[in-house]
């Protein structure tokens, strides 16, 4: 996954300095005021309309890609991207814009009305308020206070306002001798956006034709979700890693919940252990059998490919045990290689308990539960804690899935009691 990692971010660095010389090798170096501001804006300009490209290819679902670098660290380049390609866009229009007004000797206001009255502008200009929205609702604060719906809708406009300054950049002058180029690299990510996130999943939904089998009630608030469909074994999911359901019932219909899988997929059977207490995770207690599913995926790279140890410590919080259930069954290991950490508030707390210690007695596996609630003096995940659990733990990979702020402070934890970085494997997704 590494190597993943480095190849992809060092593929980006790349794009982003050929797309530099490409700007340096039309610079016409001057020292007029309008000049110098022209230059920044065709600067800020191009490195804008790359970083939009980047943004959408790290989304794009491709399958190399999410199994290789794991779909949470693409979420969190995909929003610092966003960040970045926010600021040079607002950058871009800045610099024009005073560029403009000192060319034409005109105040800004005035200038801002001539240049909006060019269409290809004005709609490099809506485009650029779209992708502001976007970045309004994804900020942290406002995307706790809305629903994933509005957020997920107000996503999507970023396909408009790419289309809308695709055709601000192709109208400018500066890439005349490259246009081609330009139009190629969108047209590829076009393709790639269709193809991963349009055809696989409608081709995908009509060739396994998944449905509900049955609702299962696992603990206090969970419930599993068993799923019955053909040709399974074409999805390729792998223990650790997560599907997109939607589940074809009201309500339900128009989301696309990410849910682990918290068993190996047994023949014409999948399933899933859901933390159903609230919003659309309640209603899936209420599924009715035969509910039609359609699933796309599998995503994420927490599998057992990313191991490089002969010794595996698994370390689950809550409703994280879902993929380490799966993991802990079928990573390969004789007596005492696998291990597994179950943190939990309480007993009555512990979910698929029977499950596990079978799995735990069947192949001689360690299994340790954690209990006792978050805020206590005592925190079984401290370093000294987990060496006197795991005494050779600096000889181990670990697996981590859990709540954010367990996973944060396990890591931190997992660092001092000497683990290396890279052999600390985990994927957090919080909405």
């Amino acid at each position: 996954m590494r190597d993943a990692a480095v190849r992809v971010k060092g593929g980006m660095l790349v794009g982003a300095g050929l797309v530099t010389l490409l700007w340096a090798a039309q610079v016409r170096p001057s020292a007029r005021l309008d000049a110098l501001f022209a230059t920044a804006a065709h600067l800020t300009g191009l490195l804008a309309g790359y970083g939009v490209l980047v943004m959408l290819f790290l989304m794009a679902r491709v399958p190399a890609v999410e199994h290789g670098v794991g779909a949470d660290r693409l979420a969190r380049w995909h929003a610092f991207a966003g960040r970045h390609v926010l600021l040079l866009c607002f950058g871009h229009g800045l610099f024009a814009l005073l560029g403009y007004a000192v060319h034409e000797g005109v105040d800004v206001l005035s200038a801002a009305r001539e240049l909006l009255g060019y269409p290809a502008l004005a709609a490099a200009a809506a485009g650029t308020v779209l992708l502001a929205a976007v970045g309004v609702t994804s900020a942290r604060a406002v995307r706790r206070r809305i629903p994933h719906e509005t957020w997920r809708g107000v996503h999507l406009l970023v396909h408009l306002a790419v289309a809308l300054g695709f055709v601000h950049q192709l109208a400018g002058p500066d890439l005349a001798a490259v246009a081609w180029f330009w139009a190629l690299a969108h047209a590829v990510v076009a393709v790639l956006l269709v193809w991963y996130r349009v055809v696989v999943p409608v081709r995908q939904a009509l060739r396994h034709a998944l449905r509900v089998a049955e609702v299962r009630v696992e603990g206090p608030g969970v419930v599993s979700v068993v799923m019955y469909g053909q040709h399974l074994a074409e999805l390729r999911a792998e223990p650790g890693q997560f599907l997109r359901w939607r589940f074809l019932q009201r309500r339900l219909w128009y989301t696309a919940l990410p849910f682990s899988l918290s068993a190996p997929v047994d023949g014409g059977r999948l399933r899933i252990t859901v933390k159903a207490l609230g919003g659309h995770s309640r209603r899936i207690r209420r599924l009715r059998p035969g509910t039609r599913v359609l699933a796309t995926g599998p995503f994420g790279a927490l599998t057992a490919a990313r191991r490089t140890r002969p010794k595996v410590l698994l370390i689950a919080g809550g409703v994280g045990i879902t993929p380490m259930r799966a993991l802990f069954e079928t990573l390969p290991g004789g007596p005492g290689d696998i291990t597994l950490l179950y943190r939990a508030g309480a007993e009555e707390q512990l979910v698929l308990r029977t499950e596990l210690e079978a799995i735990a007695a069947g192949r001689g596996a360690g299994l340790h539960y954690l209990l006792g609630p978050s805020g206590a003096a005592y925190d079984p995940l401290a370093p000294q804690a987990l060496t006197a659990l795991v005494p050779d733990l600096a000889e181990h990979d670990v697996y981590l899935c859990g709540p954010p702020g367990m996973t944060e402070a396990t890591l931190s934890a997992l660092l001092r009691a000497g683990v290396p970085a890279d052999r600390v494997h985990s994927e957090c997704f919080s909405f």
